[in-house]
């Protein structure tokens, strides 16, 4: 098998995190295709990044599609441009949000998600009634800025520390969920102090894509994830131009 994880932000190191992760769990024959966006915002923290993150994921999908990927994971957790990945692409595409939800909620009744800034709390609170969990996930946010996952200087691992302890005394949860691909490499070590299930998303997403091609499903094309229409499309966006 192989398997597409595409970052849409523009840090290398935090694509290089993922794949780890990714190819931890990954069983033995599965080749993990790691790419980094080539254009946009280096970290996905609000709407605004998600906005101008979508082309450069789009472009990066494409080329691993030709590279003989059987299915694509979209290592954000803010599942950034995955409707419009899903429409494009001819084979699976997991967004990581979607993938822990799913996996959560095969394992506990109530879970907590933990994620970076405020200002991606809200955005993640909508994927998730999307996804049907609404009533019984909450979202919360550490106050973290998402690079500062990698600056060793920095408290970002003890702010999660203290979030994840709220969120298991005030949600009453029975599994956490880290709310970034950046904390990839986070979750034995919060296993092991926490005591409960933490689930990283790129890591469900790859046992769920594993899944689906072993099951020989991709995604349904009839109707809202049908190919794009040919049409022009102009200036920057010239490249995208759909065309079957």
């Amino acid at each position: 098998m192989r398997i597409l994880l595409v970052n849409p932000n523009t840090t290398a190191s935090m694509t290089a995190t993922a794949a780890d992760a990714a190819r931890r769990v990954a069983s033995k024959g599965t080749e993990i295709l790691p790419r980094t966006s080539k254009m946009g915002p280096a970290s996905i923290e609000g709407y605004y990044d998600e906005a101008l993150a979508v082309p450069g994921l789009l472009q990066e999908l494409a080329l691993g599609a030709k590279e003989g990927a059987q299915a694509a994971i979209i290592a954000c957790f803010d599942d950034t441009g995955l409707d419009a990945a899903r429409a494009m692409a001819n084979m699976p595409v997991i967004g990581i949000c979607e993938a822990a939800v799913a996996t959560a909620g095969f394992i506990a009744q109530r879970f907590s998600i933990v994620t970076t800034m405020e200002r991606s709390r809200l955005p993640i609170e909508h994927l998730v009634q999307r996804y049907g969990a609404a009533h019984r996930c909450t979202v919360r946010a550490a106050d973290i800025p998402v690079l500062s996952l990698e600056d060793p200087t920095s408290n970002a691992r003890a702010r999660l520390k203290a979030e994840i302890a709220t969120a298991l005394r005030e949600d009453r949860s029975d599994a956490i969920i880290l709310g970034c691909a950046g904390m990839a490499d986070l979750v034995d070590a919060f296993t092991t102090e926490f005591q409960v299930p933490v689930i990283d998303g790129v890591a469900a997403a790859v046992k769920q894509a594993e899944a689906l091609i072993a099951l020989g499903l991709t995604t349904g094309k009839t109707n809202a994830y049908a190919s794009p229409v040919h049409k022009p499309y102009s200036g920057l966006l010239a490249g995208f131009q759909p065309t079957h």
